[in-house]
């Protein structure tokens, strides 16, 4: 799928008048249950999963996309860390040590999916430990600029926001060397969409759905994608 062009001019954190639009996000269980008879085809496979949650949420959370994964016959579990409260450098080596256990405990390395902010320790994870990581999958979640273009970046003060945006800017000069899924979308109002493409990962495939920020954890189509891209690993 093409990557579009991204301005990064044009970036900026969505206004909070927008978050209105977040309630679309319950249209997504009706179209999972029309979508029922497509999803019981989905392939299956045997990978090693871990599910990592959004900021301000739990694996209860991912819990619908982690017993799909299960019904297609993967060993799929939650981050085990309780609520993500958001503080990445100071959580990073936790999440790290869950994925390195998981690994060792399933015999292989791990499919990485993350929500939102989840998908930042994914990808992070993914760069500090290739050898325990397969794939990474993220769907709203910001490649670039930490909070600065997301809702959340009016409770951080612009000094933080600037210091974790340098961060994640020179993170990124170290290459991700496994395969990326990066879905975002146009109606997300938590996170500005153009600062979910990954323009410059060396294995990444940017996918465009149509659900709001919140509805990508029951949206057919996104578990579709992930259902995909788990079974070409086997």
């Amino acid at each position: 799928m093409t990557t579009p062009t991204i301005d990064r001019s044009k970036l900026a954190a969505p206004a909070g008048n927008r978050l209105l639009r977040e309630a679309g996000a319950v249209r997504e269980l009706p179209r999972l249950v029309w979508r029922s008879p497509s999803l019981l085809r989905l392939p299956r496979g045997h990978q090693n999963v871990m599910t990592i949650p959004g900021y301000g949420t739990n694996d209860a959370f991912m819990l619908p996309v982690r017993s799909k994964l299960r019904m297609l016959g993967h060993r799929c579990r939650g981050w085990g860390l309780g609520l993500n409260g958001g503080e990445v450098e100071l959580m990073l080596p936790r999440v790290t040590e869950q994925v390195l256990r998981h690994a060792e405990a399933t015999g292989g390395p791990v499919a990485l999916i993350g929500w939102s902010l989840g998908g930042v320790f994914a990808r992070e994870v993914a760069r500090d430990e290739p050898d325990a990581v397969t794939r990474v999958i993220t769907y709203g979640t910001p490649i670039i600029g930490g909070p600065r273009y997301t809702v959340g970046a009016r409770t951080y003060g612009k000094d933080r926001v600037d210091e974790i945006a340098d961060a994640v800017d020179e993170r990124n000069l170290i290459p991700i060397r496994r395969p990326i899924t990066a879905m975002w979308s146009k109606n997300d109002a938590v996170v500005d969409w153009k600062a979910c493409v990954d323009d410059f990962s060396p294995h990444v495939e940017n996918i465009e759905v149509e659900s709001t920020h919140v509805g990508m954890g029951i949206d057919p189509d996104v578990w579709t994608v992930i259902a995909d891209r788990l079974a070409e690993d086997g």
